[in-house]
């Protein structure tokens, strides 16, 4: 069964399959895309597969762009937790969830099996590897880039006004977030704006009068290790009048973690700046931790986000804490 324009459009929980290598090469531009948005490398693995649709991509967030507004996406969705594993883009590590655009998929309706073939999988491959690949305009010089998913948004996507309403309702419509939900998370923003209006800022930003001068405590924390992200109030002391540490920002989809006990999923050492697709290596310490990711549910004007982006932690928001002093799953020790 094709999944296209005249068809109905994929739903959260639908049971989907990655269209052969052959049907989804000839969707593809030269660039190795379909409406701006490119079929990457790290995508091969999953040709032939079958996966749950988790949310459809109604908006993003401007990552690319700077504005710290919304995005309005067309014909796309995501599945299950597949993420960019960066193999065919230098070694990035930002974990971006991969966009699929619906031409590219195929719904299950049963479990019967639907025929394929892997004969056009190089080919695929190779139109896809140089795609990773363009050149931009970086301080009024062309400069070789990496293209990627997250740096081609702008061009996939169109802006949306930050009071237009109707991308609330098509989160409801489409099956992204319940009606309850939705109202909750709306309401609770517009108490907030409220509350700003009279000088009274909640949560966010978080600023201390005394703010830390002393170099940051070195844990050299490892993937598999537990931690405790530190309260409101120690977080607050390390960062500067910019709400950053050493330039890493500390956002408002970061507060509900405060208190909370995670694992350490990985050090990030390298990523993709979005803006320029040039490849930026870290000199410190910069953590991402199991199960945690942006929720979209605390970022003015970007409300219901889907892409669940990894946040990144300094160690000097984190304290490391035993097995033995780990809480039930779920739990959390509130010390803010």
């Amino acid at each position: 069964m094709r999944i296209g324009r005249n068809s109905r459009r994929l739903r959260p929980g639908d049971l989907v399959e990655v269209r052969p290598a052959a049907e989804i090469l000839a969707t593809l531009d030269p660039d190795a895309s379909l409406e701006a948005v490119p079929f990457m490398p790290e995508m091969i693995q999953h040709v032939g597969r079958r996966f749950r649709v988790s949310k459809r991509v109604e908006k993003i967030c401007d990552t690319a762009g700077g504005t710290f507004s919304s995005r309005r996406m067309r014909r796309t969705v995501l599945l299950d937790d597949l993420r960019c594993g960066g193999a065919g883009h230098g070694g990035c590590q930002a974990g971006c969830r991969l966009y699929w655009k619906e031409e590219w998929l195929r719904r299950v309706d049963d479990d019967s099996e639907l025929p394929g073939s892997a004969a056009a999988l190089p080919e695929l491959e190779l139109l896809a590897r140089a795609g990773t690949r363009t050149k931009r305009e970086l301080d009024g010089r062309e400069v070789p880039a990496h293209r990627c998913q997250a740096t081609e948004a702008p061009a996939a996507s169109e802006p949306l006004r930050g009071f237009d309403v109707r991308q609330y309702a098509r989160e409801v419509a489409c099956g992204n977030v319940g009606p309850i939900h939705a109202a909750w998370v709306l309401g609770r923003a517009a108490g907030r704006g409220v509350l700003q209006r009279l000088g009274l800022r909640p949560n966010l930003p978080l600023r201390s009068s005394e703010t830390t001068t002393s170099s940051p405590e070195i844990l050299d924390l490892q993937p598999g290790e537990l931690v405790q992200v530190r309260s409101k109030g120690e977080i607050a002391a390390t960062l500067d009048e910019t709400e950053k540490n050493r330039g890493l920002w500390f956002g408002g989809e970061m507060i509900p973690y405060c208190g909370r006990t995670y694992r350490v999923q990985g050090r990030v050492q390298r990523f993709i700046d979005d803006r320029t697709g040039q490849m930026v290596e870290l000199s410190s310490d910069c953590l991402v931790l199991g199960g945690v990711v942006c929720s979209g549910e605390h970022s003015s004007w970007r409300y219901f986000c889907p892409r669940a982006i990894y946040p990144w932690w300094r160690e000097a928001w984190l304290r490391r804490v035993g097995d033995e002093d780990a809480l039930p799953r779920g739990e959390a020790r509130q010390d803010s």
